[in-house]
This record gives structure tokens, C-alpha cells and sequence, in this order.
């Protein structure tokens, strides 16, 4: 069964904690530093806040589903949208490890699909989880589709993202 995602890039997680579960009448059923997520049945939605600097708002929207064969039949339809297609297997975002297809909309909007593969102890990939213990200060790729670089676009190779 899919259910409907939201990421918001926020300026306070205190704040923002306090006011989604006072909207949606629920605690998060995932807490961290940095991120929280509410897992709703009504609306059934995935709405996760993290933390950041610069830019806030909705980071991206997408679907959540529970096996491989709804995520390859969405891949289905994004391939039908004819924008690029991003996919990315087993990798690690918001605490959590996912096979995933990103496309953003003619606006630009990412649109990550997803499948929860289980849960890691870090927000981004293990890299950045890397940094971030040795107290270096690192940015992160993660919810978002794919970055590529100049080296990486004549080779087509996404550098890889996360998020789900």
C-alpha cells in the first residue's frame, strides 16, 4: 500500500515539533536531533522535518510503498513522465536505508519513491556520518535527487543522494 510523503526543510526542529504534533494530534514516531517523522494512518502520509540551514520549505514530496513491485511500478510511471529517472539502491538517509527513484517535476520539485529497507544511526550517508562524529563540519546530499558534478554528468554516474 503506498503512502504519500512530505519533507520540509525547517528553521527550528523544536518548534516545528511542537506545532506538526499539535496539527496532527500525535507525537513523531521518529525523533532525532535534527529530524522527526510522523507515520499517519489519517491521512496516510510519511511527513518528515529535518533541520537546516538555508533554504526552508517543502524539500520534496514522493511515495512510500511497502514492496518491490509497487516501487517498480511507479518507476514505471516516472519513466512515462519522460523526465531522467535517478535510481538509487540500498542507500542511507533520515536514518533510514531505502531503495529509491527520484524525478523532479517541470517546476523543478524532487520526487523521491521509495522502499524502506530498515533504519541506520545516522542522518546522511556513512561518510558524512563519518565527518560529523570526528567534528568536522559536513554538508549533505541527502533528500534530495541525485547531484551530479561536471565530472559526473559526461559520465552520467549520479553522485549519490538520500531521503525516505
Amino acid at each position: 500500500m503506498k503512502r504519500f510523503h512530505v519533507h520540509v526543510a525547517v528553521r527550528n526542529l523544536d518548534d516545528s515539533v511542537r506545532f506538526y504534533s499539535t496539527i496532527f494530534g500525535a507525537a513523531p514516531s521518529v525523533q532525532k536531533p535534527d529530524y522527526a517523522k510522523w507515520m499517519l494512518d489519517d491521512p496516510r502520509i510519511n511527513f518528515a522535518i529535518s533541520e537546516r540551514v538555508g533554504r526552508h520549505g517543502v524539500n520534496h514530496l514522493g511515495f512510500q510503498v511497502d514492496d518491490d513491485a509497487e516501487l517498480e511500478q511507479i518507476h514505471g510511471r516516472l519513466d512515462a513522465a519522460g523526465a531522467e529517472v535517478v535510481a538509487e539502491r540500498d542507500v542511507s538517509c533520515c536514518y533510514a536505508r531505502s531503495d529509491k527513484y527520484w524525478i523532479s517535476d517541470p517546476q523543478g520539485v524532487a520526487w523521491e519513491s521509495f522502499r524502506s529497507l530498515g533504519s541506520v544511526p545516522f542522518y546522511g550517508d556513512e561518510a558524512t556520518a563519518t565527518e560529523i562524529v570526528e567534528g568536522a563540519a559536513a554538508a549533505t546530499s541527502c533528500c534530495g535527487p541525485a547531484a551530479t558534478t561536471e565530472a559526473t554528468k559526461a559520465t552520467a554516474k549520479p553522485v549519490k543522494a538520500c531521503c525516505g
